[in-house]
């Protein structure tokens, strides 16, 4: 993403009382609690869920107080799955710094990750709104099961494109859509508005998800706080891999089946000069820019406004970012 003043400029005041909002919320008569969640929700993430939520009741015109619990719960939600996530993969960094689950260990970050739940849906309770509550409880079990089914993927190559989209949609996409589409039921949205706002989300979230698994192969260490080839290290058959086994000889599509198998970084070097040759690359970002444009034309719902033409400078730049 580009400077947060690109972004963030005409919400200043709503993202300081989020932030604000955040660390009061992030108490607990456990330190160890405390010390573990404001460590993780302060580990330079953009936060770019809740800026979703406030820029969405900006743009339908909502000045309700509720917005900042609101985006203040989906970045715990989010926070929540990074922490399980890190477990589960056995990460040892993120975004440049130690994860929790390195500097604390397994046990203590699973059970922050589900204070972190439990206190958003405490925020939910107190927002007031079944519409709301009813979202957030469905869009948590997608989350789980779509980070189990991307568990049970993991060292299979023989995952489709169709298969590969159903997991991004289930674990990324899908707290995106949960944001956009709560703040349209916050702001009093019509129906049509409220449905738009919620396929800007999903679109959003696919593109993002789609450029974030491009990047694992052609971005900046540095600058994405992890290694290239990471997800092949893993042994997660992302787009990139996906499409250059299509497309690819019976010779490279074996060698790709092997490297997932296998997981590690033995064959990353070739598998990095398939996926070029094959177009894998550009063939994910297309996709990704596929997904960038329709969240824009989801944005016809919403009148004209400063707003407005940030949610859409966001579709834009989850596709044009280096890390």
């Amino acid at each position: 993403m580009q400077p947060k003043s690109a972004i963030h400029d005409l919400v200043a005041d709503d993202f300081a009382a989020l932030n604000t909002y955040i660390i009061d919320q992030l108490h607990s008569r456990v330190p160890l609690v405390e010390k573990i969640a404001e460590y993780i929700v302060d580990s330079g993430g953009k936060r770019m869920r809740p800026l979703l939520v406030l820029l969405t009741c900006k743009a339908l015109e909502c000045n309700d107080d509720k917005r900042i619990p609101l985006s203040a719960l989906v970045e715990f939600i989010h926070t929540a799955t990074l922490l399980h996530d890190d477990v589960v993969d056995e990460s040892d960094m993120r975004r440049g710094r130690d994860t929790a689950n390195n500097k604390w260990g397994n046990a203590p970050s699973v059970l922050v990750g589900d204070f972190l739940y439990t206190r958003a849906f405490e925020l939910m309770v107190n927002i007031g709104h079944m519409d709301i509550l009813k979202i957030y409880a469905n869009a948590t079990n997608v989350i789980a099961e779509g980070e189990v089914l991307q568990l049970t993927n993991v060292r299979n190559p023989k995952i489709t494109e169709e298969q590969y989209m159903t997991v991004i949609k289930a674990k990324t996409a899908m707290l995106f859509e949960a944001a956009t589409q709560s703040a349209a039921i916050l702001s009093g949205a019509t129906e049509e508005q409220q449905q738009n706002m919620a396929d800007y989300g999903n679109y959003l979230g696919l593109a993002f998800q789609l450029q974030d698994d491009l990047l694992d192969y052609k971005g900046d260490a540095s600058a994405m706080g992890k290694n290239v080839g990471d997800d092949l290290a893993e042994g997660k058959p992302t787009l990139p891999l996906i499409r250059a086994m299509e497309v690819g000889s019976e010779e490279d599509a074996k060698l790709i089946r092997k490297a997932v198998r296998k997981g590690g970084l033995e064959f990353l070097e070739p598998v990095l000069e398939i996926i070029n040759k094959t177009g894998a690359l550009d063939y994910t970002e297309q996709k990704a820019f596929e997904m960038s444009d329709k969240a824009k034309a989801s944005l016809e719902c919403l009148p004209d406004s400063p707003f407005k033409e940030r949610l859409a400078l966001f579709a834009d730049m989850a596709v044009k970012r280096s890390s």
